[in-house]
């Protein structure tokens, strides 16, 4: 289980979130929703330990959060990546191998052929040699996810991977989600369109500068919830057509 306990951030001398606790079970696919600003990117990257924190601290079955960086794998938003790095596909998904190979060790066979591997598994062998900015949006988050396979994380955390992508794309990343959470590691994934959130999620944490809720996806995604974190004219546009069926 990944612990957040009592974390407070703050810029400046603004919180952004005060106290946040919240338990990230293994085994489930766990949703993050709130609106554009209440802290999902921040409390990510305060997990990760790329920001300063006030107050609180993270671990990971009872290790502090530093301890285990290397079982971390963390796929950023697109807007946040420097698509003109003259980096091809293939060599960006063997820089997953790095962790695991130490100070001046190159990738061998083996990585080489798991990158290999990782690409034919989310499709895209064929664009091995092609640099990332000639990409298509769902192309690169599949090539990240494909990174994401070869580091053999404990801890998957995903920003917003659906933005702008095709379906295809979409489907073909959640499968492998759906396989990470059979193999019982951690996934967390920011997520925006809040109708697909109870098809894709097992539990869910809804924030808005603090946890609003969470749990079961079935049960924390309901339109009180919806209602405190968003406005209540969305939480009547989400829930009218189930309440008239009830």
């Amino acid at each position: 289980m990944l612990t957040v306990k009592n974390l407070t951030v703050a810029y400046d001398d603004t919180p952004v979130f005060s106290d946040v606790a919240v338990n990230f079970n293994a085994g489930k696919i766990t949703g993050i929703i709130g609106p554009n600003g209440a802290g999902k990117s921040t409390l990510i990257k305060a997990i990760l330990n790329f920001i300063k924190v006030r107050k609180g601290n993270v671990d990971y079955n009872g290790q502090s959060i530093k301890s285990v960086q290397k079982q971390i794998a963390y796929v950023e938003q697109r807007k946040d990546l420097d698509l003109n790095f003259p980096i091809d596909v293939f060599d960006l998904v063997m820089t997953g191998t790095y962790g695991k190979l130490g100070l001046f060790k190159n990738p061998g066979k083996l990585e080489k052929q798991a990158s290999h591997d990782a690409l034919e598994q989310v499709s895209l062998n064929e664009f091995s040699k092609r640099q990332i900015g000639n990409l298509s949006g769902g192309q690169l988050q599949r090539v990240f996810v494909a990174r994401a396979i070869v580091q053999e994380a404990e801890i998957i955390i995903l920003d917003e991977p659906f933005v702008g992508i095709d379906l295809q794309s979409e489907t073909a990343i959640m499968n492998i989600l759906k396989q990470w959470r059979d193999e019982n590691k951690t996934i967390i994934v920011i997520h925006h369109d809040l109708n697909k959130v109870t098809k894709y999620f097992d539990d869910l944490v809804i924030l808005n500068h603090g946890i609003v809720d969470f749990g079961p996806a079935n049960e924390v995604y309901n339109s009180k919830n919806i209602e405190s974190a968003f406005s209540a004219d969305l939480s009547s546009v989400l829930f009218q057509e189930k309440e008239g069926v009830q």
